[in-house]
């Protein structure tokens, strides 16, 4: 990167930690550190709600998947608006009502003991894992762009959300939040108009569109029923709306920013805001990744997107093989030209023969550099077994880096560490207060002060910081980073939601039959996912459904339960 880069980089960064860390200058309670004083504006609540959710990794990955496999994965989110009504209804009243400090305080009330840690431990070892893999999300760009081991770019990373973290707990991330989404929206808006701008002349954005879309890549809607499919309507509407429900309804690292809302009013508007701008953001992010593609019709793209890995090789005994492929891949583009031309002239006179050939000459050439593309990866296997031969998180990092002016490097790349600092950041501070509400105030020491519960927390902020910054370390081999979390979350958000909606709507099951149907539903949905015979949003479903079904059929042998709570 430049200089200017550098200073645009480093002057957003300090700007972020100092805000945060000025606008929490003033907490002294347990409550200001884990909900702000419940004192926030329906705004704040919302910007900070989409922060937590979009991480780095949703600018990282999501491009490099619109780019190789279009725009499906948009129907993910569709089940979110519905979630966010479900939300409002039910769980924020009830969350707001018993003035909770986590979501699995209700839990006791409503059940056991041992129903409220099972559940907080189930967040917390799902919540740790994937908070690490947004912090190694970054840590790639630095490694990469500055060339040096990933291990010392993971850890400066995690050092650098943990410091501010640690000192104003949930009001330095909730201001820090409201701050990184203002820059966050206008540095996309800018890099999609770049994007276009980068066309050739006569190329905008609705050529670039339909480039895209007769290359397969705008299939943004799929009905198809296909359990094996991973993103669909169904998928989305169903599985991702019990994923998205359970996520935002018994997550604490969601939970605790809508408790934040001075009342239930401003946290209702806090979620219906998110529900109603995070489907258009995602979709404008994958977007971006079919407008880099159809950038690449015009111009010769990296076969490779990793240029560590590629520079490895090209250091190697292997060195003349690798250039054998460039060439290769370098006159397929050249030939290209010409079909995506006389696609292009086509388009423009809307003439439909001539769209269908230029088409099928493009697909025999894109059919052609794929199996190019994968004597590179078995080349680059050979030079390293332990070689990351998956580039998807790197296809938006390179094309930017590339291509970027001087300046807008620094803020596209401020913009990715922002996301990864606000959901790093959000979920910390939620895997602290479960910790210090759930666990150590409930059994190590039920009565202190304030400032002790307070110290407490800052100390188990810092010791989840260095457990997550250790799962960073041992990311690398997650593939698609973007996939990796939503698929670890669906190993345990069914059951979680399932727990909870025993509690909402099913008052006759009672705690030791909810406990132990949540242990036989883990077991089952890790035994499906390992046999991998549906796709992974349906595991949100299914452990949901089973965890009902197998609570009433204990419940039935317990006997009826006499020990629920009033509240409700």
């Amino acid at each position: 990167m430049s200089s200017i880069d550098w200073i645009v980089l480093i002057l957003t960064l300090l700007t972020i930690v100092l805000y945060g860390l000025y606008k929490s200058k003033n907490v002294k309670t347990i409550d200001g550190y884990i909900l702000s004083d419940r004192s926030l504006p329906w705004y704040t609540v919302g910007l900070s709600v989409m922060a937590t959710q979009a991480s780095a990794i949703t600018f990282l990955s999501a491009p490099g998947l619109a780019y190789s496999s279009g725009m499906s994965f948009a129907q993910f989110y569709f089940g979110l608006p519905l979630a966010m009504i479900v939300l409002c209804i039910t769980f924020v009243p009830i969350f707001h009502k018993l003035k909770v400090y986590t979501a699995y305080e209700f839990l006791e009330k409503r059940f056991d003991v041992n129903t409220r840690v099972l559940t907080a431990a189930l967040f917390l070892i799902q919540r740790g894992i994937s908070t690490g893999i947004t912090i190694f999300a970054p840590a790639i760009i630095l490694s990469t762009i500055l060339n040096i081991d990933l291990v010392m770019t993971t850890i400066g990373i995690g050092t650098l959300v943990v410091i501010y973290t640690v000192y104003g707990g949930t009001k330095a991330v909730s201001y820090t939040q409201l701050l990184q989404m203002s820059i966050i929206f206008g540095g996309l808006l800018l890099a999609g108009v770049l994007v276009v701008h980068l066309l050739p002349e006569d190329i905008g954005f609705k050529e670039a569109l339909h480039i895209a879309g007769k290359s397969g890549k705008a299939n943004a809607i799929d009905f198809k029923f296909d359990l094996n499919n991973q993103y669909t309507v169904w998928t989305g509407l169903i599985g991702g709306f019990f994923l998205q429900l359970s996520y935002f309804g018994t997550d604490q690292s969601q939970v605790g920013r809508y408790l934040t809302g001075s009342s239930v009013k401003e946290s209702r508007l806090g979620l219906l805001m998110n529900g109603l701008l995070k489907v258009p953001m995602q979709f404008c992010i994958l977007l971006i990744g079919i407008l880099v593609f159809a950038y690449y019709q015009y111009h010769t793209p990296p076969l490779f997107f990793n240029e560590r890995v590629i520079n490895k090789l090209e250091n190697s005994e292997h060195r003349q093989e690798y250039e054998v492929i460039k060439q290769k891949h370098e006159s397929l583009s050249q030939e290209k030209t010409v079909y995506i031309n006389q696609l292009t002239d086509a388009l423009k006179a809307d003439e439909e023969d001539k769209i269908d050939a230029a088409r099928a000459e493009l697909l025999k050439f894109n059919e052609d550099d794929k199996k190019l593309r994968e004597d590179l990866v078995a080349l680059i296997e050979k030079n390293d077994p332990t070689a990351d031969t998956n580039d998807n998180n790197y296809i938006f990092l390179r094309f930017v880096t590339d291509t970027f002016p001087k300046g807008l490097i620094g803020l596209l790349i401020a913009i990715i560490f922002l996301a990864s600092m606000g959901a790093t950041a959000s979920a910390i501070n939620s895997l602290s207060s479960t910790t210090v509400i759930d666990i150590y105030k409930r059994f190590v020491k039920k009565t202190a002060q304030d400032s002790h519960y307070l110290k407490v927390s800052r100390i188990t902020t810092l010791c989840w910081g260095v457990f997550t910054i250790g799962i960073a370390l041992y990311s690398s081999q997650l593939g698609n980073l973007l996939e990796a979390v939503n698929i670890l979350g669906s190993l345990f958000y069914g059951t979680i939601l399932g727990i909870f909606l025993v509690a909402f709507y099913v008052k006759g099951i009672g705690g030791k039959a909810v406990f132990w149907s949540a242990i036989i539903t883990e077991i089952i949905i890790i035994g499906i996912w390992s046999l991998d015979v549906v796709a992974f949003l349906w595991l949100n479903l299914i452990g949901c459904a089973l965890l009902i079904l197998i609570s009433l059929i204990l419940q039935f042998f317990i006997g009826k339960n006499t020990g629920e709570i009033k509240t409700v």
